[in-house]
This record gives C-alpha cells, sequence and structure tokens, in this order.
C-alpha cells in the first residue's frame, strides 16, 4: 500500500501517559498472557512496573508503595517521601496473586516472565541498562542469571524519555572502571525484550509506529511525539487508544492528590 493511501495520527504522550499505555502493552504480549494462565509472571517494583500491575489485576493498586531506585528533583528530595517501597514484588502463579519466597527460583521454568524496569535505554541496538547500588546487584543480580539459565522472558517496560546519547556499553565499562573511586552507582547493561510506547501501540492496535520529537514544558517535560500509520481500522484503534491514557496523571499529581 503506498504511504498516501494510509491512514495518519500523530500525537504527544507525557512521561505518565507513556507508562500507562506499556502497562497495556505489556499486559497484551502474547508471552505474558500465556504465563499469565499457565506459568509465573514476576512483577518487579518500579513505577512502570507499578502501572503493569494494574493491568494485569485489572485494578488500581497503590503505586506508591510500589517504587524503588527513584530519581528526584535535586531541589525537592523531600518529594520523596511520598513514595516507598512497602510493597513487595508481586508474583503470579497461574493468574493468582502472590508473593515471592524462598522456593521462587527453584519453581521458575522456561517461559516464565520476569518484568524489570530499567534506567538507561538503546532502543535501536536492544539494549537497557540499570543503575546498580547493591553490592549484590539488586533485583538485576537476583533475576538475569536465572533469565538466561532457565530461558526466561526479560521483560524491560520503558519509556522513550530514558533514551541516553552516547556508548552506554562504553559508560558501563568506565564506571566498572573507577573502582572504589566511584561515588555512586554502577551501571548493568543487558539485552532485553523491551517494550515502549511505540511497541505497546504495536501490540495493541497493529498499526506501524515511528517517534518523531520529544520534550515539552508545562507539565509535557519527557514527553514523545509519535507518528502512526496503517488501515482504516487501526488507526481507530490508535485514536481510541491515546484518547483512554490521555489525562493520566503525573507522579507528583498522583501522590499529592491521594
Amino acid at each position: 500500500m503506498d504511504l498516501q493511501d494510509r491512514s495518519w495520527h500523530t500525537f504527544s504522550l507525557t512521561v505518565a501517559e507513556g507508562k500507562r499505555l506499556i502497562g497495556k502493552g505489556v499486559a497484551a504480549l502474547p508471552q505474558v498472557q500465556k504465563a499469565m494462565e499457565d506459568g509465573i509472571v514476576v512483577v518487579t517494583r518500579s513505577t512502570t512496573s507499578g502501572y503493569v500491575l494494574e493491568e494485569l489485576l485489572g485494578e488500581e493498586v497503590d503505586r506508591r508503595s510500589f517504587v524503588t531506585g527513584k530519581t528526584l528533583p535535586g531541589a525537592y528530595p523531600e518529594r520523596g517521601k511520598m513514595l516507598s517501597a512497602d510493597t513487595p514484588e508481586v508474583v503470579f502463579r497461574n493468574g493468582e496473586r502472590g508473593e515471592g519466597g524462598d522456593e521462587l527460583m527453584d519453581e521458575l521454568s522456561a517461559g516464565d516472565v520476569i518484568i524489570k524496569s530499567p534506567n538507561a535505554l538503546k532502543y535501536d541496538e536492544g539494549l537497557v541498562g540499570y543503575l546498580i547500588g547493591a553490592s549484590t546487584g539488586g533485583t538485576v543480580g537476583t533475576y538475569l542469571g536465572p533469565c538466561h539459565g532457565k530461558h526466561l522472558h526479560f521483560i524491560a517496560p520503558c519509556g522513550l524519555e530514558k533514551e541516553v546519547a552516547g556508548d552506554l556499553v562504553g559508560a558501563s565499562a568506565a564506571l566498572m572502571e573507577a573502582g572504589a573511586a566511584l561515588r555512586g552507582p554502577s551501571l548493568w547493561v543487558t539485552p532485553a525484550e523491551i517494550v515502549t510506547e511505540l511497541d505497546a501501540i504495536r501490540v495493541l492496535t497493529g498499526a506501524e509506529v515511528m517517534q518523531i520529537s520529544a520534550g515539552g514544558i508545562m507539565g509535557a517535560e519527557g514527553a514523545a511525539w509519535i507518528t502512526a500509520c496503517g488501515g482504516e481500522d487501526e488507526i481507530a484503534n490508535v485514536k481510541e487508544l491515546i484518547e483512554d491514557v490521555h489525562g493520566e496523571p503525573s507522579m507528583l499529581e498522583y501522590a499529592e492528590g491521594e
């Protein structure tokens, strides 16, 4: 089909709107749906994973208590007091919500799913990065080995605002080389099954999508401009989907409004 014969739709998404969209996309992935029916899905804590958890449950959760590794404005560190990691990571066994435990690693098998949102993205290279502060490697250190050893799905929900400039692998190597002189987290870079706003739209509508711009003001900081194209039905589905996520409150608005 000629590009001029296709239907088109261009729109912007704030970071919060993108997170809601990504949550819907992750929940709709075939590998996630299969594991929810007959397997294990582990949802680790993060702001983005909070949206994934709500979409899997079909109900609201207190996303303020499902946060780790938060980045706050340097001038307003007190805002972190509104957030916590009080809710443990969630483990779905055959669709039933539960928690982990010492036996979880033995339970995991091929086709099961680990959901871990990253801190950095190199989308075209299929790489994500995780800031690591714990000496054990944190959540990534717990699950990445079993993901390879047991052939699990390592799914990384990640907003396009986390795309970073430069060589991500080189940055990781430099931080490792710094050794004890480093005063801050290291960076663990790995391939993953990445789900951005673009992937979510593809999964949920079948439309082709591309990012055409980024950034904004007055609450749209970090926003992504996206263009979708496809058949009339696909674009109608895109419009309905975007209308559904538009208006999602920022994390600050959500935390203050509860």
